[in-house]
């Protein structure tokens, strides 16, 4: 029997919506919570064998955490309650808040390793993801070089804004990513600290996720061009040279200060249906059931098999059979139909509920981020919600290289095409409200029949009609059955010709 019971209920209002602290570990009793849990702790106790060697570290590069030191107290009032997440050994909060303060890190070692450093000062081994978070108000947040280390930094950034005082600021300091090859180069040298694979993020980025988790940058900025001490030199490189344009963009540190923003409400909150194209997706159907969360009133997850031949279309009626849970279950078979745009197309048509959201049948894209998806949607940063594969470390193989070159591509391409910033074109993870996609399929003859993916279909399709698309950022994770369906030369090259068919489209005007 299969039984889901992670729920977002009707309720009073969207601040209700935040992620509970499980929601990272992924839905309790599924195959992927379990190997969250093993890959968590497995980063917990790297973090925890960086901690020993990182007071000698800092020594070699005290300059620099000098700098940053100074970048961040020029950026706190003096006499603020703070709190940093990621504190590592309290270095930083000692120099900037050395009173009424509190540093958490989810590195237990880390922690025993401050409080030896700095007796007076408060720290707690939390993981700002997952556990259980301070029941106080802080004037400042400081997030110093930790970004990087978070595995759904949108998760942790919305489970801290709570935390905040009525008039209290997030400060993140991050590298600059064109630093990524020369940090990774003195990693391997062992100039560097090692740190476990981090999130390479552009300044764009970051605004983005502060953005969907509820913040509004209102400064932001770089510092320390050069990272070292050379008499006579680094003083003025960092004070003046790095401050002119170009140098400035080429500094090693990325500051934003943040403040919280009313998240506007929608009342009563949408309903929604989750289409599930399959083909020979077997043992995804039970997983795809349990850990699809119920969002709004009533969610609906409707698979749309076409034409398996590996016994999914068994499974989903077995499974729909069995299910006890609060999800309502449908099928539909694609009958002629190909390609996942048609399947896409049948789902939707099908659809009874407000907003609709793709779901691919490998979970290469987790269930579980589905609501993050939703809040963005109902608190209208967007109309258009499309998943981002290309910001975090993906998991193991899940995506070949020459893929990643590909997406990469085609996001920079479309984002010419369609004037609108977009990272991840290929992303199947797509949200709307279904009164938005009913004016694109009304509207489709403009463009035609000449997407068998889908994609660019609704993506063409909500740039003609002009609706805000927003990227969300998910982490892309390996297939656990199955094979991929992309040909990577054959599709791609249909890719490119579509791409050019937008063109045509929408800038010529043809």
């Amino acid at each position: 029997m299969i039984e889901s019971t992670r729920t977002y209920e009707t309720l009073e209002s969207i601040d209700a919506l935040e992620p509970p602290p499980s929601s990272v570990l992924g839905t309790p009793g599924s195959d992927f919570a379990e190997r969250e849990r093993a890959r968590r702790q497995k980063r917990i106790q790297l973090l925890d064998e960086v901690a020993e060697t990182r007071a000698s570290s800092d020594r070699r590069h005290a300059y620099y955490h000098r700098e940053l030191s100074a970048l961040v107290s020029s950026l706190i009032t003096p006499g603020s309650r703070v709190l940093e997440v990621g504190c590592g050994l309290g270095d930083l909060l000692a120099a900037v808040a050395p009173e009424n303060s509190l540093g958490i890190d989810a590195s237990p070692r880390s922690i025993e390793l401050a409080r030896q450093r700095y007796p007076k000062l408060k720290f707690k081994a939390v993981d700002v993801e997952s556990d259980p978070l301070p029941a106080e108000r802080f004037d400042a947040i400081i997030l110093s070089d930790a970004i990087g280390l978070l595995d759904d930094i949108q998760t942790a950034l919305e489970r801290l804004r709570p935390l905040l005082a009525p008039r209290g600021r997030l400060i993140i300091t991050y590298y600059n990513f064109l630093w990524e090859p020369a940090l990774k180069a003195a990693e391997r040298l062992g100039i560097k600290t090692k740190w476990p694979e981090q999130n390479w993020l552009s300044m764009a980025d970051i605004e983005s996720l502060l953005g969907l988790a509820g913040y509004e940058v209102f400064r932001r900025g770089t510092d320390v061009l050069l990272p070292l001490e050379v008499p006579g030199i680094s003083n003025f490189t960092n004070r003046v040279a790095a401050k002119l344009p170009g140098a400035r963009e080429a500094s090693l540190i990325d500051y934003f200060v943040a403040r919280p923003v009313p998240q506007t409400e929608v009342q009563p909150l949408p309903s929604v249906s989750v289409i599930c194209p399959t083909r020979n997706e077997k043992g995804n159907i039970r997983e795809a059931i349990l850990r699809t969360p119920v969002m709004g009133p009533r969610t609906e997850l409707i698979f749309v098999d076409g034409n398996s031949t590996d016994g999914t279309l068994e499974e989903i009626e077995a499974a729909m059979q069995d299910y006890r849970g609060p999800l309502t279950l449908r099928l539909v078979r694609q009958g002629d139909g190909k390609g996942k745009g048609d399947a896409v197309r049948k789902g939707f048509a099908a659809a009874q509920n407000d907003v609709l959201m793709i779901l691919d049948s490998d979970l290469t894209v987790p269930p579980e981020d589905l609501p993050k998806f939703y809040r963005a949607l109902i608190r209208g940063k967007g109309d258009f919600i499309n998943g981002v594969r290309l910001v975090y470390p993906m998991e193991g193989q899940a995506m070949r290289f020459l893929n990643q070159i590909g997406n990469k591509f085609f996001s920079v391409a479309l984002s010419w095409v369609l004037e609108q910033p977009i990272k991840d074109s290929l992303c199947g993870t797509k949200v709307l409200y279904k009164k938005d996609y009913d004016v694109v399929a009304n509207n489709r003859s403009f463009f035609g029949d000449f997407d068998p993916f889908g994609d660019f279909d609704l993506l063409f399709g909500a740039a003609r009609q002009n609706l805000r698309i927003i990227d969300l950022p998910v982490r892309y994770r390996a297939r656990t059955y199955g094979e991929t369906k992309i040909s990577r030369f054959r599709h791609g090259w249909l890719l490119l010709k579509m791409t050019a068919f937008g063109f045509r489209k929408l800038q010529m005007r043809l």
